[in-house]
C-alpha cells in the first residue's frame, strides 16, 4: 500500500481507491483502514481513501505524546495534501468521529460532510472504562480462531453475526505469534490515552455544532456502551436533518455492512452529491 511523510517526519500507510467525492475513512482508537473492509465495497462512486493513524496498522510508530486528535486531525489534512484533494467528506469510526468534529471546527473549509459511526460528543463512562481494559494490552487468547470463538461467546451487545467475521477482526486486530496475540498497534497508545483521559474536551458539544450545515449521518448500535440514547436523541433535536440509523444486535461499534447502516450511508452519499 502507498505511505506519505507528515510535517514530523512520520511515515503513514493508506489506500486510494475509486473515483468520484472524495471520502475520508477514520478508523476506531485502536483499528486501521481494515475498519472499513466490509462496507467498502458499498461505498461506489466515491473516492474512497483509508488512514493508517500514526502508530497503528501498517503506519510508522512515534512519539507517544503525538497520538492525540488534534495531531490524527492534522496528518488527516496533510493526506489529503499530499493526494491534492481540496475536500473530503468524513466517515469517522469512534475516534474518528471525534477527529472529524474537531475537523468541523478548525478546517471546515475541506469538508464536504460527516458520518459519524456510534460516537458523538458524549462519552459514556462505562465504554470508556472498558476501553482502559483492554487499551495497549495484549489479549489472552492464543490464536485467531480461540479470539473469534471467544468473541462469539461474549455478552457485549453484539447478536446474528457469522463466526466468519469474528475471525476476519481477530486476524486485522492481532497478530497470531508462537507466544499468543499481539495487538498491531503501539501499546503505548495506553499512555497517551490515559493521559489525556480519553477525551479531547470536557464539553464536545461545540466541536457537535460545528458541523451545522455539513451533510451529516450517525449511526449509533442499539446496544452501544459508549454513544448513549439520550446523546443519540440530543444530536438528532440539535440536527433534525440528520440522518440517522439505531442498527439493531450491534454494540460499540457497527461493522457498517448492516442493511440500517447501508441505507443510512446511502443517503449520506446522495445528499454529498447533491
Amino acid at each position: 500500500m502507498p505511505t506519505f511523510i507528515t510535517s514530523d517526519q512520520v511515515t503513514l500507510n493508506f489506500s486510494d481507491d475509486g473515483t468520484g467525492p472524495a471520502v475520508l475513512c477514520l478508523a476506531g482508537l485502536t483499528r486501521d483502514l481494515h475498519d472499513f473492509d466490509h462496507v467498502a465495497p458499498h461505498l461506489t462512486g466515491v473516492r474512497l481513501i483509508r488512514l493508517d493513524y500514526r502508530g497503528r496498522g501498517l503506519s510508522e510508530w512515534a512519539d507517544p505524546e503525538t497520538y492525540t486528535i488534534p495531531t490524527e486531525g492534522r496528518d488527516a489534512l496533510e493526506l489529503l495534501d499530499h493526494l491534492g484533494v481540496e475536500k473530503a467528506a468524513v466517515l469517522g469510526t469512534s475516534r474518528g468521529g471525534l477527529i472529524a468534529m474537531v475537523l468541523a471546527a478548525t478546517a471546515r473549509h475541506r469538508l464536504l460532510g460527516v458520518a459519524l459511526n456510534d460516537i458523538g460528543p458524549e462519552i459514556a463512562q462505562s465504554g470508556l472504562d472498558f476501553i482502559k481494559g483492554y487499551l495497549g494490552r495484549n489479549p489472552p487468547w492464543k490464536s485467531w480462531d480461540e479470539a473469534a470463538a471467544a468473541r462469539a461467546r461474549a455478552d457485549d451487545g453484539f447478536d446474528n453475526v457469522p463466526l466468519s467475521r469474528w475471525q476476519h477482526e481477530a486476524e486485522t486486530l492481532y497478530r497470531e505469534t508462537p507466544d499468543g496475540l499481539v495487538i498491531r498497534y503501539d501499546p503505548r497508545l495506553r499512555d497517551s490515552v490515559l493521559a489525556s483521559g480519553a477525551q479531547p474536551a470536557a464539553d464536545l458539544w461545540p466541536l457537535f455544532d460545528a458541523l451545522d450545515g455539513l451533510p451529516l449521518c450517525t449511526l449509533r448500535g442499539a446496544n452501544s456502551n459508549l454513544l448513549t440514547a439520550r446523546t443519540f436523541a440530543e444530536m438528532q433535536r440539535r440536527r433534525p436533518d440528520m440522518i440517522a440509523a439505531e442498527i439493531p444486535d450491534r454494540g460499540h461499534i457497527p461493522f457498517l455492512d448492516e442493511p440500517e447502516s447501508l441505507r443510512a450511508l446511502a443517503d449520506w452519499l446522495d445528499w454529498l452529491k447533491r
